[in-house]
């Protein structure tokens, strides 16, 4: 999530504040589908991004982000690890010891230096496929495990994505974050909320619609889902080559295409590890 400064009255504000305490009333006596009434009618007022993370808590339950990528960090123990958009490091915090690890991003906000086996790229993820041999960077090993949380627009995502395929092996793992939209009013291209998302919902529906040779699914953990691709083909050209085409054709469709079957059509699954391990299991193992 990213903030921005979003107009709003006072009198709305107050009105959004109130309608929010009221949800945590009806969400603490267990009536999570009052409660999320309530938030909305809260959003409707003013740009409350209390309401919104509460919505998404009681849409998307269980264990956030964070937690999912430590234990899929701890599941898969991969050995080299690829991490697009780093910020302030929260996510890194979740890799192993032993893992060796890329993180990339134009202004990393680290609040302390990174790790021996961590190697910070200052650069945008475009520049740094430009200019470096990914499997070189990892002494000659495929990526293991990579993680796409950069800028929150579907084609920069989508770049980032066959660039990162390119570097795989069939055991390899792509999660991207912001994958599971709110609503149309937080997904918008342009941030116009603090509570925002981006339009990376199309990615997914991409990937699921002109991939079928990919596993493609959506962890249900808030606040706004995080996307797993499994069974990657680094030898496809099919994205890179109709690039252009994809990108006008699925930036021509409006988020009223996920309107009653949001769920199927990003292929949502569970937020419970279980669920979350078989699928992971599932897959092709990395050679020894």
């Amino acid at each position: 999530m990213t903030e921005a400064s979003v107009p709003h009255s006072s009198a709305g504000r107050h009105l959004a504040r109130a309608l929010f305490l009221g949800a945590r009333w009806h969400q603490w006596r267990g009536r999570p589908q009052r409660a999320l009434q309530l938030c909305r009618e809260a959003v409707r007022h003013a740009d409350y991004p209390r309401a919104d993370a509460l919505m998404a808590r009681l849409t998307l339950p269980g264990e956030i982000y964070y937690d999912v990528l430590a234990r899929i960090h701890a599941h898969l123990r991969p050995a080299t690890y690829l991490e697009i958009g780093i910020a302030r490091g929260e996510s890194l915090q979740r890799v192993l010891p032993d893992t060796d690890v890329i993180g990339i991003d134009p202004q990393p906000q680290l609040p302390e230096p990174a790790s021996a086996r961590q190697r910070i790229v200052t650069a945008t993820s475009d520049e740094f496929f430009a200019q470096h041999d990914l499997r070189a960077e990892f002494g000659g090993r495929a990526l293991d495990l990579a993680f796409i949380d950069g800028m929150h627009r579907f084609e920069y995502a989508l770049r980032d994505f066959i660039n990162v395929e390119r570097w795989c092996a069939p055991h390899s793992v792509i999660l991207m974050h912001d994958c599971y939209p709110l609503d149309a009013r937080t997904s918008q291209r342009e941030q116009r909320t603090r509570f925002w998302s981006g339009d990376i919902w199309r990615l997914l529906l991409l990937l699921r619609e002109q991939r079928p040779d990919l596993t493609v699914r959506t962890i249900a953990t808030p606040a706004t889902g995080l996307g797993i691709v499994l069974n990657p083909n680094p030898a496809s050209r099919l994205l890179a080559e109709r690039h252009d085409q994809l990108v006008e054709s699925y930036l021509a469709k409006d988020f009223s295409v996920l309107e009653g079957r949001k769920p199927e059509a990003l292929g949502l699954l569970p937020n419970e590890w279980p669920a979350i391990r078989a699928l992971l299991d599932a897959r092709p193992q990395r050679a020894l």
